[in-house]
């Protein structure tokens, strides 16, 4: 039994959704939205695309890490990896770097612009979320947050 269409409208448009709202794909999707809304009126102005940010955000966390490594964590193709990196290069945030523990490889490192971009995206990311997820308690924020990696790291829930 479906809920009255009512209770799945949605804005000014009141188109009703009662056949998308059950999904999770598609509230995951208009919640993504809004999201990604968020992020661009917020770090659009530092001239970050949403990519460039959680590659930033992984190399400051990760002194070590490769070109190979960021592209599967971020599930990026090897040639796009390549591009945006050479991107991020000719901006003067990163830098490709020679390993020490292997010639063949190299890390991605922060340059000093890199660091202090990090400084105010990270800054700003801190709050930016806050007015639009704040129909959430922060402990359904923190569940929010859990299930989403859940699923996005296709871990089966545990049994009790």
């Amino acid at each position: 039994m479906s809920a009255p269409a009512d209770e799945n409208k949605s804005g000014a448009d009141g188109l009703d959704q009662s056949r998308l709202t059950h999904l999770v794909g598609y509230a995951s999707t208009r919640a993504s939205i809004t999201m990604r809304r968020v992020f661009v009126r917020h770090l659009g102005p530092l001239d970050l695309k949403i990519v460039e940010f959680s590659i930033l955000m992984l190399v400051a966390s990760n002194p070590q890490i490769n070109q190979k490594r960021l592209g599967a964590a971020l599930d990026i193709s090897a040639p796009n990896m390549a591009v945006t990196i050479d991107r991020m290069v000719e901006r003067g945030w990163v830098e490709r770097v020679r390993s020490t523990q292997d010639r063949r490889a190299q890390q991605i490192h922060l340059t000093v612009n890199g660091t202090e971009l990090v400084q105010r995206a990270e800054k700003i990311a801190s709050t930016m979320e806050t007015p639009a997820l704040r129909m959430l308690s922060p402990a359904e924020r923190a569940l929010l947050i859990e299930l989403l990696m859940k699923v996005s790291e296709g871990k089966p829930a545990k049994r009790g």
